[in-house]
């Protein structure tokens, strides 16, 4: 047998509570070698699961999994020696530097110092890595974090690498720069084993393995995966109406599998070849994606739930020209670094308002300062009318906040934690149990009341901290990165939920990677290195980066190009 990695009719379970949970069922499949094999799925289908058993660090209940023809059970060493594994949560040690991180991740491979110096050389210029050897891995930003990992996953240069999630979280240019290194190993003759949750890297893969419920849905080439769905699938505008209202139109047809915005207008998965236009909408018919075939096929498998987000009215709200969050000059100092240089924007009421920028652009630094959990050097910042330099605990009241790494308690329950956030938010008596009744019920959390945070999987997570966000009713939301790394139907479901929000006149800003996201803003800031490079409509701000070259860029194209450009402006007046 050649193949690179082989699953033999593998099971592996956990423990639970007083049960058991099933994480693979009679997992049977091999890896090609010399390719790339991205592995989707959505939370909880068994992706970590089945990378820990590649890697030999858990042995499966039943079934054989061999890994360069080697047995896990047996051979566990003489694998890990051959092999690179890059975990979600890649142990980095944040104090120490990238050089000492590379340096001790070289000693525990055993690695000679001649083999080490060489193999650190080529991986520092590969990843880019090199000027910043002495800077510590907490400084570095998200991007810089992956490539570190990255590198020391590479240190032995690897027969088969193993890659759980690599680019969650990371902006759009450290994705490709990522990609750019995946496809080089390739190139030398590397086999790549990589779970995502982005469907343009599904896209680039050469074969896609779809988990769910811990057993194989289907394992193709995204050719293949797409050929069924040809006929299906439509683009939807009406220019009457914006495209949100469009796709919440659309969404609740019964004929209708999918929707979801695009900057042209609404993309449409019906479940047979003939649409139902009503009115003034214009179909057209488009090829059908990867993204199409995954909603589809998991879509069959995980009934659609309809999403009523409650909200103080109980009818949408009418456009409103009330500023709620106003900024003027913002500025934030770390000793003598300025993460965050002059800034200024208004978000008006019932927005969804997003800011975007790469890793370490200082959206997180000024997101903290708008929630007033880190306060303002200078500038002018106001929320909901109160001055958040001097009453930040007063406009705290109105606001829930959703963090980039979901701050819920990991050793409390489910329910615990909701309880622990109703005290916290003032709630009492019979309106305490009204919400946390409210809270169970609205996100489907009862599976999971007695579950531990920790043990819960991100779309739960995701679900429960929005939960706890929501329940004392704020009029203002902030949502830092909080779809990252949560799987696509996951992602779905919440912005049904922010969408309906908004349309009851919630105010919601919201920070995101994914720029398909970036699309259902009503308004969007770009930050790079501090700054605000430009404002406005997703519309205006992609129309601000076309030229003859690009005449309609995507989103992506638009944050790359006009980030680039900031980055080199600044590099030239240094």
């Amino acid at each position: 047998m050649n193949d690179p990695l082989r699953f033999l009719r593998v099971t592996k379970s956990f423990r639970r509570g007083n049960g058991r949970v099933e994480a693979l069922r009679d997992l049977d499949f091999a890896v090609s070698p010399g390719r790339i094999t991205g592995l989707l799925g959505p939370d909880g289908a068994g992706k970590t699961t089945l990378m820990r058993l590649a890697a030999g660090l858990l042995w499966p209940d039943q079934g054989e999994v061999r890994v360069l023809a080697l047995d896990t059970r047996q051979e566990a060493p003489q694998i890990q020696a051959q092999i690179g594994y890059m975990p979600q949560r890649f142990g980095l040690y944040e104090d120490l530097t990238v050089q000492e991180n590379l340096d001790l991740h070289a000693g525990l491979q055993g690695l000679s110092d001649a083999v080490r110096r060489e193999r650190q050389r080529e991986l520092l210029t590969l990843t880019a890595l090199g000027p910043f050897g002495r800077r510590r891995a907490g400084a570095l930003s998200g991007g810089m974090k992956q490539k570190l990992g990255l590198a020391c996953a590479l240190l032995r240069a690897p027969r088969l690498l193993l890659l759980d999630e690599p680019t969650v979280g990371v902006d759009p240019i450290a994705r490709r720069e990522l990609w750019r290194i995946i496809e080089g190993l390739k190139q030398e003759g590397a086999t790549v084993l990589m779970s995502t949750a982005y469907f343009d890297e599904a896209e680039r893969c050469d074969e896609i393995i779809l988990l769910h419920g811990g057993q194989v849905l289907g394992r193709d080439t995204p050719a293949a995966f797409r050929a069924p769905l040809e006929g299906r699938t439509y683009l939807v505008r009406e220019d009457a109406i914006g495209r949100r209202k469009l796709q919440d139109r659309l969404q609740h047809r019964p004929q209708v599998q999918d929707a979801r915005i695009l900057a042209q207008g609404v993309r449409v998965l019906v479940t047979d070849a003939h649409p139902h236009p009503e009115g003034a909408e214009d179909w057209r018919a488009v090829g059908a994606t990867f993204e199409d075939a995954f909603v589809a096929r998991l879509g069959e498998a995980t009934p659609r739930h309809p999403v009523v987000a409650a909200a103080p009215p109980a009818a949408a709200a009418p456009p409103s020209l009330e500023t709620i969050i106003e900024v003027r000059d913002l500025r934030r100092f770390f000793g003598d670094f300025q993460a965050v240089a002059g800034i200024g924007f208004e978000v008006k009421k019932g927005q969804v308002f997003g800011l975007l920028g790469a890793n370490g652009a200082g959206k997180t630094t000024t997101f903290r300062m708008l929630c007033g959990l880190l306060p303002a050097s200078s500038g002018t910042l106001r929320v909901a009318g109160v001055d958040m330099r001097h009453a930040r605990a007063a406009a705290r009241a109105r606001i829930g906040y959703v963090s980039q790494r979901f701050s819920l308690y990991g050793n409390l329950s489910g329910a615990q934690n909701l309880a622990f956030f109703s005290s916290a938010y003032g709630l009492r008596g019979g309106r305490r149990r009204e919400r946390l009744a409210w809270a169970i019920d609205e996100f489907e959390l009862g599976e999971y009341r007695d579950v531990n945070a920790d043990d819960l999987p991100l779309g739960i997570k995701q679900r429960l901290a929005l939960a706890c966000a929501l329940l004392h009713e704020p009029p203002i939301l902030f949502l830092d990165e909080p779809t990252s790394g949560v799987d696509p139907l996951a992602r779905r479901e919440f912005w049904q939920r922010v969408n309906s929000l908004a349309q009851r006149g919630v105010t919601v800003l919201i920070t995101t990677h994914f720029m398909d996201e970036a699309e259902y803003c009503d308004q969007l800031v770009l930050m790079s290195l501090g700054e605000v490079l430009a404002q406005g409509s997703p519309q205006e701000i992609r129309a601000s980066a076309r030229d003859e070259a690009h005449p309609e860029p995507s989103m992506d194209d638009a944050f790359i190009r006009l980030i680039e450009a900031h980055e080199r402006d600044m590099r030239r007046s240094s």
